[in-house]
This record gives structure tokens, sequence and C-alpha cells, in this order.
């Protein structure tokens, strides 16, 4: 502080100092004189007047010869002026110097001084203030300089109880090292996770991506946005839902389940958590799951079914009309063996001639008479639709169509499934009692005509299946009539 106040004071000094100069060499007295012989007598008057009026330390004039013409002290004049600094102003240039003089060190400017008609140089002039030093600005502001302390180590000591207080509240009262080992800890367990992990800031940026997410999306740098990353697909929409569960989601010729979650922070919007797992993992699992819940509501219709066979023919038996036990036996076997080969030829798939064995028996059971068009041939699967894919489309529209079946004269169901890797067409059609209202409202999550827990779902899901794959659905629907449902995923080839 002392340091730049020291310095301001000297470029006031100087400029004080050279306006000063200029103004003494215009004077016609000190331009006639100097360099006369009498001209100590003319020139040290006026000048010791100017100094005492403005209040400078020294106005020395000296001649060519650098012989002094005014000084303070009357006993220098006439003395040769040594000062060293001076010799640029014998060529008419003025500017300001710093140096050590007689009185000590001083800031001074140095000025030409020309004859009346401005031609020639008769002599120079040099205005001087002594320079404060940094013990006198010291002891003339010490006061203030205290003060200054005083209150800058009150204001530093409050400031920091405050910022570190603030703080505290910040890092939830944790240390630094803390917060580092906190923060490895749960970058580790993230990166660690089985499942794709993004999260996004309220303007739709990334901010963190796993090593699993990075894999799945072919994004290996550093920034990019929401709708960048995921380009040409529902999550680069202006706007997400904010709870999306297991949404299908097609990327680089690969199918996702996502799940979205708002991140909120002061009850503030702060972004989105999305959560991305390979479908090909799921599906197995799912696939798992799903065969055997089939098998077991299989075995359970097929027990009911054969159970009833038995006791036809032990009845037949005990009547002693075996020709009658032997006959109804060749048939059911003969129906079994039909139905499977059938499905055999249609369906290259193993867990799709499970399903529908299994339908078939559940057709049964409800009295429901489930046929499968001949035409029916479903060779191969297109690219982004899994048989687990497939086998929710048609379960749950089967299932759907049976129980629209259930209080009706004739129970009709009629399945049709065409496809191959290029396009997929299915289509169930019921004589069951009809949709009211909007046809297209069953496929809303939850929405149901069944009061029943865990309703509302199924078709949901095949909405999501059939949108994710850029297919279509058509429903044709009349009251007390029946219901047709026509799914088409791609492109028909030409026959």
């Amino acid at each position: 502080m002392i340091h730049n106040l020291a310095g301001a004071l000297e470029k006031e000094f100087g400029a004080r100092a050279i306006a000063i100069a200029r103004t003494v060499s215009q004077l016609t007295e000190v331009q006639k004189n100097v360099g006369t012989k009498e001209g100590f007598e003319v020139i040290q008057p006026i000048a010791e007047r100017i100094r005492l009026t403005t209040d400078v330390d020294y106005i020395v004039i000296i001649d060519m010869k650098r012989i002094r013409y005014s000084h303070p002290s009357e006993s220098k004049l006439g003395t040769v002026f040594e000062g060293g600094d001076e010799i640029e102003a014998f060529s008419q240039h003025e500017y300001i110097s710093k140096a050590h003089g007689v009185l000590g060190y001083s800031i001074r400017a140095f000025v030409p001084i020309m004859n009346e008609e401005g031609t020639k140089q008769v002599g120079v002039i040099t205005v001087g203030l002594l320079a404060p030093k940094w013990y006198n600005l010291l002891d003339q502001y010490q006061f203030d300089i205290l003060v200054s302390l005083f209150w800058g180590l009150v204001i530093g000591l409050g400031g920091s109880v405050w910022v570190a207080n603030h703080l505290k509240r910040q890092t939830l009262n944790l240390e630094p090292y803390e917060i580092a080992r906190l923060v490895e800890e749960r970058s580790g367990i993230i990166q660690a996770m089985d499942i794709g992990i993004l999260a996004t800031d309220e303007s739709g940026n990334v901010t963190f991506i796993n090593r699993l997410a990075r894999q799945y999306t072919h994004f290996f740098g550093h920034k990019v946005s929401r709708k960048a990353l995921f380009k040409n697909t529902w999550l680069a929409e202006d706007t997400i839902q904010q709870h999306e569960i297991y949404r299908p989601l097609l990327m680089f010729d690969q199918m996702y389940l996502v799940r979205t979650f708002p991140i909120r922070i002061m009850e503030q919007n702060a972004g989105y958590l999305i959560m991305l797992t390979d479908r090909k993992e799921a599906n197995m699992l799912a696939e798992e799951l799903t065969g055997i819940k089939m098998l077991v509501d299989s075995l359970r219709a097929q027990q009911h079914e054969y159970m009833n066979r038995l006791h036809s023919i032990a009845g037949l038996i005990q009547l002693e009309r075996n020709d009658d036990a032997l006959s109804l036996i060749i048939d059911e076997i003969t129906d079994e063996e039909e139905i499977i080969q059938s499905l055999h030829d249609k369906f290259q798939d193993y867990s799709i001639q499970g399903l529908l064995l299994g339908k078939y028996s559940r057709a049964k059971e409800l009295g429901v008479e489930l046929t499968i068009d001949e035409d029916s041939n479903l060779v191969d699967f297109m690219s982004g639709l899994s048989c687990g894919d497939i086998i929710t489309i048609i379960g749950n529209l089967l299932d759907n169509a049976m129980e629209a079946c259930f209080e009706c004269p004739h129970k009709d169901v009629h399945l049709t499934i065409i496809g191959d890797k290029h396009f997929l067409i299915i289509e169930v059609q019921d004589s069951g009692k009809g949709i009211e209202g909007v046809p297209q409202r069953i496929f809303e999550y939850g929405f149901s005509t069944k009061q029943k827990d865990g309703h509302g779902i199924g078709l949901a899901l095949v909405k999501q299946i059939v949108e994710s794959n850029k297919g279509t659905i058509q429903v044709e629907s009349t009251v007390h009539v029946g219901t047709t449902i026509t799914i088409n995923i791609g492109v028909m080839d030409e026959q």
C-alpha cells in the first residue's frame, strides 16, 4: 500500500513540476538574462518568488555552460550544475527525471529555455520536488494505516468464519478428504453397475455417463447434449416423461429398456437420471421366467383337460365299452399330434410353439375355439425384435381376446401370424363383447375394463414394442360383435 501511494505521489509531482518549468521558461526576463553577467540578480528573485508561490522544493536555471542562475541556496549561484541527467535537455528535449540532488532524492522536470524568437536554446530550467520517503509517509499516515489494518483484520476474520460455516453446510459437515473418498466410492459403484447410467442437467447436457452407458451409446467424449446423444429416438425429444418404466429404445440396431427419473435439488428440477438396460440380457431372464409361467399354465390346463379325459375313459371301461374307450384315446392322441405338427410346420421357434400349445389348452379350458390361420408362417425375426417381444405381443393379445369371449354365446378367436426378417404381421380376431368408447385407449398404461390390480399393463407393453420398431396398430371393434387387432411392423416383401 505504501509503495502504491508513493508511486501515485511521484506521478502527480512530475506532472506538477513540468507544468511549472514550462511556465518559467516562457518568462521574457528569464530568456533575456540567461547567460549574462548580471543575470543572477534578475533571475534569482523571480525563481525564488515562483518557488515559494508554487510550493516546490527548488527551481534551478542554468545556461548552456551549466552555470546556475538560480538556486534555493544562494551559495550555489554561479557554480556548475552536475546532476548527470540534464544532457538531453540541452538538445531541446523536455522530460521528467528521478535523481539524487544536493537537497536529496527528488523528482525533477527539465525544460529547455529558448530565446525570445524561439530559434536558439539559451539554457535549461529544472523544477524539483523532494520525493516523500516511505518512513515519512508511514509517520504521516500511521493512524489511517492502523485503522485500516484493524478493520481489515476484523472483516477478514468475520468473512473467514462465515465462509467456513457456509462451506460446512454446503458439504454436509464433511471434511475434504471425506468428500473425496465419498465421490470416489460413489463413482466406483456406479461404474461397476451392470446397467448404463447417465445424468443430465436442467438444460439437457449430459453431466455424468458411466462405462456401460458409453459402450451402449458409442460415445467416448466429454461434452454432449441428450438430444445429440440420442438423436432420432424418443429420448431426443424436447420434453420426456418424468417417469418412464422400461420403455424400449432402438439404438445402433440394438434394443434397450429405458427408465427415467427426474432429479430434484431444493425442490427445483435439476435434470434427469437415465438408466439403460440391454434388452437381450433382460429378455434372457424374462423369457426364462415367462417360459416357466407359460409351462405352469400349460401344465395346469392340460392336467385339467386330461383329468376329464381319464374320467371319461375310466367310465367307458367300467361300462365295459372298451372299443369306445380305445377310440376316444386314439382321437385325443391324433388331435394332439396334429396340433403339435401344425405348430412345428408354421413356426420355427420352439418358444412360440410352446406358447401357442399352452394357449390351445387354455382355450379348451375356457370353452373358446382357438384357430390359427392356415397361411400363418414365422420363419425368422426382424432386427430389433426378439422372441420375447413376439411372445409378449401374441400372449397378451390372445389373453385379452379369450377374456373378451367369456360371457358371449359364440367364443371364437382367430390368430394370424406372418413374418420373416423383413416384416411381421399379427392379427387377432375375436367374437367377444367388443370395446366401448375409443378402442385405442386399451393400449394406455393402466387402462383396463377389469377392475383388478395388475391389469392395464400387457397391452401397454405391446404398444411400446410396436412403436419402438416403427410399427402400427389397427383396432376395429363393434360392440356385441367382436374386435380385430392388427399389428404391422416393417414392409412386406412383394410376392
